[in-house]
């Protein structure tokens, strides 16, 4: 059989023509008509006004990391269930992490652990520069517990929303609700840019400046002119170009991401495997089904993925938490349940991620969930 991939790129067709007009008036450079058009496009999307196209998601993290202040010895709080590309940059900073865990009800950020650290950190009288929160696997946090904690400690939030580009919280776009939101069009999310990200800005201060930034901080001369340590983080106007073909056929991409969701819950139903949850207040963009073991079943998750690949089928274990990578273990974390247990430590334990791309045919997919069965006993 072909491969089966995790979440390969869909394209629909119309971005070769974007790609074709950059070529044809040699817009080649990390600037042009096909940037301006992409951030003007997604920001009409999005609802948001000032949206940043740069190189990559970490880029973005980074940079609103840095209009927020963040530098050498500052706390940053950050999801712990999620990838490594949420918390790089505050390292890049030289900043202290402490790694909030999950919640049941939505996979995201737990309010009862983000109070236990704000009340930790009142204890040691050094309050956070920033809270990052992501929006997980297209999971939307829950918003309504977490920005009234945040406020009441005046921390502002940035919004790590790089897997749920079209994924709504109560009708608002994932990416909309912290002070500063992050998008990530890499090559595997539901919108790629080949490799690119995005800040979503809500004034044009931030976005001049993050665009400074973005392009080598260089000064408003003639010669080149730095009074600013700077980067190469701006997106090329090529990729811009796929962006944009990307988005016009978003709609068709999500109808069908929610299918292959269905699908999978229909075909685990009555059996020892669980399809992740989707709140009622989350309209997902079901960018990656995940799926948990009952803790009756015996294959562990890095079993099931090898069996997978044996089949040619490309699987990955659920997110190991950041508070038990090697890296980061000297930093603080605080855990959800009353018994000190984490709730994101579990989800690693049982979870794994399944093929969802958007041409994954329902003959594949239910190759999928019968070698699922078959591997786990079932």
């Amino acid at each position: 059989m072909e491969r089966i991939y995790l979440s390969p790129p869909y394209m629909g067709g119309g971005e070769m023509k974007y790609i074709k007009e950059a070529f044809d008036t040699n817009w080649i450079a990390p600037l042009g008509p096909n940037v301006n058009a992409f951030e003007k496009e997604t920001g009409e999307y999005l609802g948001v006004p000032y949206p940043l196209a740069l190189s990559s998601g970490t880029a973005a993290i980074h940079l609103s990391l840095k209009y927020l202040g963040v530098g050498s010895g500052d706390v940053v709080f950050c999801s712990s269930f999620t990838f490594s590309g949420s918390c790089n940059a505050a390292a890049y900073e030289k900043a202290e992490l402490v790694f909030i865990d999950s919640e049941p009800e939505t996979w995201n950020m737990s309010p009862i652990a983000l109070q236990k650290a704000f009340d930790d950190a009142e204890k040691r009288g050094k309050m956070p520069k920033a809270v990052i929160v992501v929006d997980l696997y297209g999971l939307s946090a829950g918003w309504d517990r977490i920005i009234p904690i945040c406020k009441k400690y005046n921390v502002p939030i940035i919004e790590d929303s790089a897997e749920a580009f079209g994924s709504r919280y109560r009708g608002k776009h994932c990416g909309t609700l912290g002070d500063l939101g992050i998008m990530s069009f890499n090559g595997n999310k539901i919108i790629t840019t080949s490799g690119g990200g995005m800040v979503l800005c809500k004034t044009k201060e931030e976005y001049d400046k993050m665009l400074f930034w973005a392009t080598q901080s260089r000064e408003s001369v003639p010669h080149y002119e730095h009074k600013e340590i700077g980067y190469n983080y701006r997106l090329s106007n090529i990729c811009a170009g796929i962006g944009r073909g990307q988005l016009e056929i978003i709609d068709e991409k999500l109808k069908r991401r929610a299918a292959i969701f269905r699908r999978y819950k229909e075909g685990f139903s009555g059996t020892p495997v669980h399809v992740m949850p989707e709140p009622e207040d989350c309209e997902m963009n079901h960018w990656i089904t995940v799926i948990t073991l009952d803790e009756s079943v015996k294959a562990e998750p890095a079993f099931i993925c090898a069996e997978m690949n044996r089949q040619n089928v490309e699987t990955r274990p659920a997110w190991k938490p950041m508070h038990m990578q090697p890296v980061f273990s000297g930093c603080k974390s605080f855990s959800h349940n009353d018994d000190g247990s984490f709730v994101c430590e579990k989800l690693f334990r049982y979870g794994v991620c399944l093929p969802g791309g958007d041409a994954l045919t329902p003959e594949q997919q239910s190759f999928i969930v019968e070698n699922t069965l078959r591997i786990i006993g079932a």
